[in-house]
């Protein structure tokens, strides 16, 4: 069974390596059930199978179904055929919070992060696979230059860290890059001081200008260029912490409704 470009492919063969990625969704399991993503031919699948964890896998490539199907008798019960980015996470545990967990297809792996922060509400907890330096980029502090969008809009609501920095060798077929597993925690008060909505379209703006300041790229959001002249405006989107770009956002609602 070979990898697919087009799903994004990379198998993991490190055994030792794969057993203690398995241990942290196992660890979780007695608080949420876990969806895996993208199982592949079951080198973490396997973990939760024959330990009886509460668990879902979600696999958009029906020929890896078929090799599950006959790797794992009577695994179908816990296999979703369907593309990750389509489900309704609502649903799949009968409304319970749940653990996002695998070995990410590195192709979609920022789309996953936007919809675990779209369910932020029903994803208390994520452990993942990703290419090293987007998992580099999802944890960066202001000032680093891999600070960008992902960076703040996960951190916005999710606290971070790297478990485990992997090489090529670890994978059939080895990617091109290092890859890095990274466990996100839900702040505990996960909703931010102002409008969420526009928070998101404040950020995106910011960093689609990164190396203007931000009384340039931010103009566009409000009628009032008196506001500009606020010190905040005069820094660059790399510069400005979490809490900065939450009093942007109410700093520029509050005159657009003025």
């Amino acid at each position: 069974m070979k990898a697919k470009k087009s799903y994004g492919q990379h198998f993991l063969i490190n055994e030792n390596l794969a057993k203690s990625i398995a241990k942290q969704a196992m660890d979780l399991s007695d608080r949420y059930p876990v969806l895996e993503i993208g199982p592949g031919k079951g080198v973490l699948t396997k973990y939760l199978f024959d330990n009886n964890i509460r668990f879902k896998a979600v696999e958009s490539d029906m020929d890896m179904i078929e090799y599950l199907h006959a790797r794992f008798p009577g695994i179908d019960p816990y296999l979703i055929y369907e593309d990750i980015l389509k489900i309704d996470l609502a649903n799949v545990f009968g409304g319970d919070q749940l653990v996002l967990f695998g070995n990410f297809p590195y192709n979609i792996s920022s789309q996953i992060l936007f919809k675990m922060i779209e369910n932020k509400d029903k994803v208390p907890i994520l452990v993942g696979m990703f290419q090293k330096e987007v998992a580099e980029r999802i944890i960066a502090a202001p000032g680093n230059k891999e600070y960008g969008i992902l960076s703040v809009m996960v951190q916005a609501y999710y606290g971070g860290k790297i478990l485990y920095k992997i090489k090529p060798g670890s994978f059939n077929p080895p990617p091109k890059v290092d890859s890095a597993v990274i466990k996100l925690e839900r702040r505990e008060n996960f909703n931010l001081d102002c409008d969420e909505s526009l928070f998101k379209t404040v950020v995106k703006t910011a960093f689609n200008h990164r190396r203007k300041m931000m009384r340039n790229t931010l103009k566009s959001l409000t009628g009032d260029t008196d506001i500009l002249k606020n010190d905040i405006f005069a820094k660059r989107p790399e510069q400005l912490s979490i809490k900065d770009f939450i009093e942007l956002t109410n700093i520029i609602e509050a005159t657009n409704k003025t």
